[in-house]
């Protein structure tokens, strides 16, 4: 078992807004090589999508004031995997790629595919992002997270000047 250290190195929000604009780009790129076809723009929109983003499989349970979030990344090395945590989400990314050559012989079929994995999960309540532990096996991400103690109101005691 793989421990995965949960860093901070670019913000994966600001990647995610540089993939939105991808992503609206290549919508475009369609819709305009449809001829324009109006009445398309989800359809569009999500082809785009498709082609430019792999959205994994998620399980998200709720056990002993922890939230338990697995991903399947099938196909994802460890030291492509960056997760990024905040009190309201946890964001993952990661490349896969998959390549052939020659000495591989002739390729008669091939599913596998290459791209960004791409992940953002609302949790339903706020965690404790910096004890947010991670582990990766056999092609599963677990991130472990500390759901946060609720601010309690105080009392404020007044005193005379």
């Amino acid at each position: 078992m793989a421990t995965v250290l949960v860093q901070k190195k670019e913000s994966i929000s600001d990647q995610l807004n540089d993939l939105q604009d991808r992503i609206t780009k290549r919508a475009f790129e369609i819709f305009d090589g449809n001829g324009h076809a109006f009445g398309r723009d989800l359809d569009d929109w999500l082809q785009a999508e498709r082609e430019l983003v792999w959205k994994p499989s998620i399980e998200l349970t709720e056990k002993d004031n922890e939230f338990r979030l697995q991903i399947a990344t099938p196909g994802v090395d460890l030291k492509d995997l960056d997760i990024e945590a905040t009190p309201e989400y946890i964001l993952v990314k990661a490349e896969r790629q998959h390549e052939h050559n020659a000495e591989e012989g002739q390729v008669h079929i091939c599913e596998f595919t290459s791209g960004n994995l791409f992940r953002s999960v609302r949790l339903p309540k706020k965690i404790e992002p910096d004890k947010v532990k991670a582990e990766f096996r056999n092609g599963i991400l677990t991130l472990i997270a500390e759901i946060a103690k609720e601010e309690q109101a105080r009392k404020v005691v007044l005193k005379a000047s």
